[in-house]
């Protein structure tokens, strides 16, 4: 009996675990997911027991583990492990416990200590050095706040006694039984501590943010050796292969691995990566610059552009407003017009990302007359995600030099035709939906999977996923812009509400 050689890819998210169980020839022979706590202990904090998302991922490895099994024969080849980017923990080095909740990338206690270091004039060293802003997003800070609010931390951390790292390194530690203490490029350049251009760990930003330089971890490569997985887990033994951030992993599993390419995750939020190749560009536009991988799991560039909601304003027309009773009940409404008729929805709830970055700014619809009914509010609140896109992806371009000749897409929203549809007309370009849109587990899956050779190539990987769907544009340029020229408008409106009218 012939036996199937796979992956197991363990995608660890900010409110659940995915295992996946990927066979060599891309099927997916094996899958098991579970939430877990979300804890906040003040307004604005977020916290994650590091030890439940231990305890979830060993249990949802398992689950998909034994579906597999149930299938067919297969054998572990390698693990790949891809992880929300900026949460941190902090652990003791010998018992291997946890000293404190794990603080998520959600969480903004750290706003003020920004500020601080804003106003110390810090900042612009760090966008230099790391390509990211001073914001509590990333993890650095929130060390900073561990250490200051906690002293007996701090002297068990220049001690040499405590590591730290972000989800991947804790998983890696917990799988290897204490044995390894890595992470990738794609996760160390989110923490305000990594240096872009030489490629490592920074002593002048780990001085600026109070961070002793020990308790970091080994930066290797994405697809690379992590160690291996004792079997008292997972109940087999395998090496951990493929270690990759949750933006950077569906990059590469959309097989964007050269300049111009460029993937949209649709989630509660959008992400918006432009790859840039080997070369390191500074945004004038707001953006982020950040660690990707070329097509062999190698450090290589990209451009991430954030929208803050995304997904999330359809959720609160179903939730908040009762318009819809499911999210894919959204492209029927969208279909049922023949044109937004002028309406225009800016869900700006917590504010405008990039390439905005207008904290103050508040949601707003415009455009409504008595013949607005419920399917405008929808419509336009699918077509926001696209604007914002179409902002994000131009931006990118400006910044870049390069033109992206296509965008591939991935997350829930993904799923909408009517939307992709839209996207495709907006942007002029093809968008091109794959057949398994669960790409950041692929992402690792593909890095773990070159590296135990798996699979030869990087193009063996992507031709095992199947055939992707492709949305060509199908508007005239003068409705393109028409549309683009209403949006900025409705932004414009949006933003300026906020500034004269203030907080009362």
């Amino acid at each position: 009996m012939s036996v199937t050689p796979s992956i197991l890819a363990l995608d660890q998210g900010t409110t659940g675990t995915t295992a996946l169980v990927i066979a060599h020839d891309g099927r997916i022979l094996g899958r098991d997911y579970s939430e877990f706590t979300q804890h906040f202990p003040r307004p604005g904090w977020v916290e994650h027991d590091a030890e439940e998302i231990r305890d979830v991922t060993i249990r949802v490895a398992r689950g998909a583990l034994e579906a597999a099994r149930n299938r067919e024969p297969h054998r572990v080849e390698g693990i790949g492990i891809t992880n929300q980017r900026e949460t941190i923990v902090l652990w003791d080095r010998e018992t291997g416990r946890p000293v404190h909740r794990a603080i998520v990338w959600q969480d903004r206690r750290t706003a003020e200590l920004c500020r601080t270091l804003r106003a110390q004039g810090k900042e612009e060293e760090v966008k230099r050095r790391t390509g990211l802003l001073l914001d509590p997003y990333f993890s650095g800070t929130k060390l900073t706040w561990l250490f200051r609010h906690r002293p007996d931390l701090a002297r068990r951390a220049e001690a040499g006694e405590l590591a730290c790292g972000t989800i991947d390194s804790w998983l890696i530690h917990v799988l290897t039984r204490g044995q390894v203490h890595a992470t990738d490029p794609t996760n160390a350049s989110r923490t305000l501590l990594y240096d872009l251009e030489s490629g490592g760990w920074r002593s002048e930003l780990a001085d600026i943010l109070e961070v002793p330089a020990g308790i970091l971890p080994e930066v290797r490569p994405s697809s690379g050796d992590f160690g291996v997985s004792q079997g008292h887990y997972l109940g087999v033994e395998a090496p951990i292969a493929g270690v990759a951030g949750d933006q950077q992993a569906a990059l590469y599993g959309q097989g964007c691995w050269t300049a111009g390419s460029a993937k949209n995750t649709y989630g509660t939020g959008a992400f918006l990566l432009l790859h840039t190749g080997e070369e390191i560009v500074r945004s004038q536009h707001g953006l982020l610059t950040t660690v990707a991988c070329d097509a062999r799991g190698q450090p290589a560039f990209a451009l991430e552009g954030s929208i803050f909601i995304a997904g999330a304003a359809i959720q609160w027309l179903r939730d908040g407003l009762g318009l819809l009773e499911s999210a894919p009940d959204s492209e029927a409404m969208a279909r049922s017009l023949e044109g937004n008729d002028g309406v225009y929805f800016v869900p700006a709830f917590v504010g405008l990302g990039a390439p905005h970055w207008d904290p103050d700014a508040r949601g707003a619809i415009f455009g409504l007359t008595r013949g607005t009914r419920d399917a405008h509010l929808v419509r336009a609140a699918l077509e926001a995600m696209a604007y914002g896109t179409e902002e994000v992806l131009r931006a990118q371009e400006a910044d870049s030099g390069v033109r992206a000749p296509e965008l591939r897409v991935d997350g829930g929203a993904a799923d909408n035709d009517w939307l992709m549809q839209f996207q495709a007309d907006l942007l002029g370009i093809p968008v091109q939906r794959p057949a398994v849109v669960e790409t950041t587990a692929l992402g690792a899956a593909g890095l773990a999977g070159l590296q135990v050779g798996l699979w030869q190539s990087p193009q063996d990987f992507l031709q095992a996923q199947g055939e992707a769907r492709v949305f060509n544009p199908q508007s005239e340029v003068d409705h393109r812009e028409r549309l683009r020229v209403g949006w900025k408008r409705a932004v414009e409106a949006a933003r300026s509400f906020r500034a004269e009218s203030g907080n009362h």
